[in-house]
C-alpha cells in the first residue's frame, strides 16, 4: 500500500486536482490519499477568524470568498448530474463554519479550541470534494474523516498525537477493502471528540502516521517542486534536485528551510524504515527525491545548502557564568516556559557566554524574559544584560558524510570570507552532519550562491566522444573510460561521455551518452555503418567539446580528418596513415587544427602509449633542436626478433605476434618496414623537416617474394618457404654476440630503416619483449641522449595512449 499526500498547491485549482487524479489512477492500489486544504484557503480561514474576533464585519466577505472557491471547484470538476449532493454537503459544512464565525464575532475573540474547529474546514471540504470527483471520474474512491482515526491530546493549535491508539484505529479501519481512500490531513480529534490540529506541516504528519501504522510501501509527498534541492532554487538558479537522501539529511534540510517537508513528518516513517518520495504534481515524470535509510550510497559529503531566515541572536555572557552549573538549564527553561523554540546554540569553551538563535518575532519577549530570570546576577554585575541582535539568518551545510572529510569547514568559511560575508556565530554538532553559521540576512543570497558554486558547481568539462573502430584497441579504450570516468570527473574535472560508436558494419548514437556497460549490444542494434553518415550525424548533433577518435588502420577514415577539424571537432588517432601521407596533407591537418582550435593528437602513431611525440614537441617548443634520432619503433618486430631463436620456424613467431595483437591486422606492413618508415617520418616531421615517404631508405630484410605476396595467407607461405634465410640472419648475429633489432634512423634531414646487428653494451641490446626505445640527440643532449623507453605495442597500451590524448584534448 502507498500513501499519497497532496499539498495545497497540488489542490489549489480544478486543473491541479485533475493532475492528482491522473497520478492516483496510475498508482497501483490500494492507496490512501491525504490532502491539504485548497491552496490559500487556510490563510482565508485564519483571516476570517481574525476579523470575526476583531468584530470586523468583513469576515462575512471572506466567508463568501471561501464558499465561492469551493463551489466553483465542484462545478468545474463534477458532472452536473452529480453536483447537487456534493454541493448540499459542502453548504451544510459551510453553514456550520458560518455559525462558528458568528460566535467569534459576537464574543469578540477566538480560543485555540474554536480556531482549530474553524481552520479544520479547509481540509474537510477539500478532501470531501476530491473524493467525490475521483468517484465521478470512475475511481473506486471513498472519503474518511481523519478525526475518526487520529487521536490527540487537547493541546489545541498543535496537538500531540497518541500514536498507539491512532495506529490501532487506522489498522482497524483499513481492514475494509477499498482501492482509494481520501482523507483530510492536518486535523485530528481529542479523546473527547473535539477537533484538533497538528500544527504547521500537519498534513505531512497525518500522512506519515497513516504510512507508519499501515507499514506502507512508501510515502509519496506531492508538491509543486521536483523534490528537495541542493539549495533553494528561487535563490540559487543552479540548484538541482537531490535524487536520494538519508532521513537524517532530509530532517536537517527541512529544518533549515527546505519547505517541501516538515521535520516531524519524518519521525513516524523513520522508525519503521518507510521511504518518503517527494514528487512534483505538475511534473509527475520527474524522479523527485527519495528519502530512505541508505539515501547516501555514494558517501557524498555536502548534500544541500539551506537557510533559516529572520533569526535573532541572543547572547548571555558574564564572568559569573564561568564554572557555575545550571546556567544553561535556567536559560533554556526560561525560554521554554514562554514557548520560544531555540534553533541555534553555541557556547564558548570558556563558559563565558552562551549564544542562541531564535525566530526574530520572539526577540522582544526573549530579551525581556531572560533579563527578568537573571535579574539578580545582572544587578550584581555577574552577568550582563542580554545582548540581542536581529536582522540575521542561519545558513547550513548538510550531509551525512561530512565528518569523513577534512577541510569542509575551512572551505565553507573561506568561501564566505572571500565574498565578504561576515559570520556572527558558528555551530557544528558532534555528528558533523550540519555546519551552521549566522550571517546578516542581507547576505543570504550571496552566501548561498557562493557556497553552492564552491560545493556543487565544480568546473566540469564535458567531452563528447565519437569512436570509429571498437575492435582490440577500441574495446579496451571503452573499458578504460568506463573504469576511470568517476576519477577523471573528481580529479581533473573532465566528464567523458561516449555519444557515438561504429565499426565497419554498424554504428550507434545517443545524444545523451550511451551506456558503456552495454555498448556491444547497442552497436549490434544500431544502423548500417557509413563514414559519410557517421560524420553527418556528428555534425548534426553539434555537441560542445566533441572528439572524433579513429582506432582503425583505414585510409578512408584518415582522409576524413579535415572535415572534422573544420567543424571544430578534435581528432585523436592511432591510425598512422594521415600523418605519414603526403607532407601537404600532414601540414594541412596541423593548420586546420590551429585555425579551428580543434586538437589534432596522434601520440599513439609512434610508440603506442609512450610519450614520444609529446616529448619531442616539448623539446622543440622549448627551443631545442633535434640533431638525430635513433630508435627501435616497432613493438611487433622487436617482439618477433626477441622471441625468434631459429629452433622454431620464423613464420610461427610472426603468427604469435599477430595473435597477441602486436602487429597491424596485416603483418606485411610491419615486416616490410612500412610501419617503421611511417613512424620515423612522423618524428622527422614533428622535428620540423618536410620529408616524404620516398625520402626514407628502406633496407629490407625480407626476400623479394615475401614482399611481393598478394595476401596475408600467401605471405605466411613465403615466410615458411624462406625459413633458412631467417635462420641465417639469426646465426650470423649470434656468432658476433649481437642481437637483431629493426632500427630507424634520422640524421641531418635523412632517414633510414632496417635490420641491424646490435652489439652488447648498446642501448638497444637489452630491449625486451615488445618494448620501444627512442634516443633523441639534440643541442642540449649531444653526448648523452634523452631516452624514452617502454612498452610500444599492444592494444592495452595503445588504448591508454589514446586515453592520454583525450585528457590532453580536455585541457586544450
Amino acid at each position: 500500500m502507498k500513501i499519497l499526500k497532496f499539498g495545497g498547491t497540488s489542490v489549489a485549482t480544478a486543473e491541479a486536482i485533475r493532475a492528482t487524479q491522473a497520478i492516483v489512477s496510475s498508482t497501483p492500489g490500494p492507496v490512501a490519499v491525504v490532502v491539504s486544504a485548497l491552496g490559500g484557503i487556510t490563510d482565508l480561514l485564519l483571516e476570517m477568524a481574525s476579523k470575526a474576533a476583531s468584530q470586523d464585519p468583513g469576515y462575512v466577505q471572506v466567508l463568501q470568498d471561501i464558499e465561492k472557491r469551493h463551489l466553483d471547484c465542484i462545478r468545474q470538476l463534477i458532472p452536473p448530474s452529480e453536483q447537487s449532493a456534493v454541493i448540499g454537503k459542502v453548504k451544510t459544512d459551510l453553514n456550520v463554519l458560518e455559525t462558528l464565525a458568528e460566535g467569534a464575532f459576537l464574543i469578540g475573540e477566538t480560543t485555540p479550541k474554536l480556531l482549530d474547529k474553524m481552520v479544520s474546514f479547509g481540509e474537510l471540504l477539500s478532501s470531501f470534494i476530491i473524493a467525490a470527483y475521483y468517484r465521478s471520474s470512475g475511481l473506486d474512491s471513498r472519503f474518511k474523516d481523519s478525526r475518526e482515526l487520529i487521536t490527540t491530546d487537547d493541546a489545541f493549535g498543535g496537538a500531540r498525537v497518541q500514536r498507539d491508539k491512532t495506529a490501532k484505529s487506522v489498522i482497524e479501519y483499513f481492514k475494509e477493502p477499498s482501492l482509494i481512500t481520501v482523507l483530510p490531513g492536518f486535523i485530528a480529534a481529542s479523546e473527547n471528540g473535539e477537533t484538533t490540529t497538528l500544527g504547521r506541516g500537519g498534513s505531512d504528519y497525518s500522512a506519515a502516521l497513516f504510512a507508519a501504522a499501515l507499514l506502507a510501501e512508501e510515502l509519496e509527498i506531492w508538491t509543486d517542486v521536483s523534490g528537495m534541492y541542493t539549495a533553494n532554487p528561487k535563490i540559487v538558479k543552479q540548484a538541482r534536485p537531490i535524487k536520494d537522501i538519508s532521513y537524517e539529511e532530509a530532517m536537517e534540510l527541512s529544518h533549515f528551510g527546505a519547505k517541501v517537508l516538515y521535520p516531524p513528518t519524518i519521525q513516524p516513517v523513520l522508525e519503521v524504515g518507510i521511504p518518503i518520495v517527494i514528487r512534483n504534481t505538475f511534473e509527475p515524470e520527474a524522479a523527485g527525491t527519495r528519502i530512505h535509510q541508505e539515501g547516501n550510497p555514494g558517501g557524498r559529503t555536502v548534500r544541500g545548502i539551506s537557510h533559516v531566515p529572520d533569526i535573532a541572536l541572543l547572547t548571555l555572557e558574564g564572568p559569573g557564568m564561568i564554572g557555575v552549573p545550571g546556567i544553561s538549564k535556567r536559560l533554556f527553561e526560561t525560554l521554554s516556559q514562554v514557548g520560544i523554540s531555540i534553533v541555534f546554540i553555541t557556547q564558548a569553551s570558556s563558559e563565558h557566554s552562551i549564544c542562541l538563535g531564535i525566530a526574530s518575532a520572539y526577540a522582544p519577549l526573549a530579551e525581556k524574559t531572560v533579563n527578568e530570570a537573571f535579574d539578580f546576577e545582572i544587578s550584581k554585575g555577574k552577568i550582563k544584560p542580554v545582548a540581542m541582535e536581529s536582522g540575521l539568518a542561519i545558513i547550513a551545510l548538510v550531509g551525512d558524510q561530512m565528518k569523513q572529510h577534512q577541510g569542509l569547514s575551512g572551505k565553507m568559511f573561506s568561501t564566505l570570507g572571500k565574498n565578504n560575508v561576515n559570520i556572527r556565530a558558528i555551530a557544528q554538532g558532534a555528528s558533523e552532519r550540519n555546519i551552521s553559521a549566522v550571517i546578516r540576512k542581507e547576505d543570504v543570497k550571496k552566501a548561498l550562491n557562493s557556497l553552492h558554486e564552491a560545493f556543487f558547481e565544480a568546473r566540469v568539462k564535458q567531452l563528447n566522444i565519437f569512436i570509429m573502430g571498437v575492435g582490440n584497441v577500441g574495446s579496451r579504450l571503452l573499458e578504460q573510460i568506463r573504469k576511470q570516468q568517476k576519477v577523471l570527473k573528481s580529479t581533473l574535472g573532465l566528464h567523458l561521455r561516449i555519444v557515438g560508436i561504429a565499426n565497419s558494419k554498424r554504428m550507434h548514437f545517443d545524444a545523451h551518452g550511451l551506456d558503456i556497460e552495454n555498448w556491444s549490444d547497442l552497436l549490434q542494434q544500431g544502423e548500417t555503418s557509413d563514414l559519410k553518415s557517421f560524420f553527418e550525424k556528428v555534425k548534426k548533433l553539434n555537441l560542445r567539446n566533441s572528439i572524433f577518435i579513429d582506432n582503425t588502420a583505414n585510409a578512408a577514415v584518415a582522409s576524413s580528418y579535415g572535415a572534422y577539424l573544420k567543424e571544430s571537432i578534435a581528432v585523436i588517432t592511432c591510425n598512422k596513415i594521415a600523418c605519414s601521407d603526403r607532407y601537404n596533407t600532414y601540414a594541412s591537418l596541423k593548420q586546420l587544427s590551429r585555425t579551428y582550435a580543434a586538437p589534432f593528437l596522434f601520440e599513439t602513431n609512434v610508440g603506442a602509449g609512450l610519450p614520444i611525440i609529446d616529448t619531442l614537441k616539448n623539446l622543440v617548443l622549448s627551443g631545442d633542436r633535434i640533431l638525430k634520432i635513433r630508435a627501435v619503433l616497432s613493438g611487433s618486430l622487436n617482439f618477433i626478433f626477441n622471441n625468434y631463436r631459429a629452433e622454431a620456424p620464423f613464420h610461427e613467431v610472426v603468427q604469435q605476434a599477430q595473435q597477441e595483437g602486436y602487429t597491424e591486422p596485416d603483418p606485411r606492413i610491419d615486416l616490410s618496414g612500412v610501419d617503421v618508415m611511417r613512424k620515423i617520418l612522423i618524428l622527422a616531421r614533428e622535428s620540423g623537416h618536410a620529408l616524404e615517404m620516398e625520402d626514407i631508405t628502406n633496407n629490407a630484410f625480407l626476400p623479394p617474394s615475401c614482399q611481393e605476396a598478394s595476401d596475408v595467407a600467401s605471405f605466411y607461405k613465403e615466410l615458411q618457404a624462406h625459413s633458412e634465410h631467417f635462420e641465417k640472419l639469426y646465426k650470423e648475429a649470434s656468432e658476433k654476440s649481437c642481437r637483431l633489432k629493426y632500427v630507424a634512423k634520422f640524421d641531418q634531414g635523412k632517414a633510414a630503416v632496417g635490420l641491424e646487428e646490435i652489439p652488447e653494451g648498446h642501448d638497444f641490446y637489452h630491449l625486451s619483449g615488445s618494448d620501444n626505445i627512442v634516443l633523441f640527440y639534440t643541442e642540449r643532449y649531444r653526448e648523452q641522449p634523452l631516452i624514452v623507453k617502454g612498452a610500444g605495442a599492444g592494444a592495452e597500451v595503445t588504448a591508454s595512449g589514446i586515453f592520454a590524448d583525450i585528457i590532453r584534448s580536455g585541457n586544450f
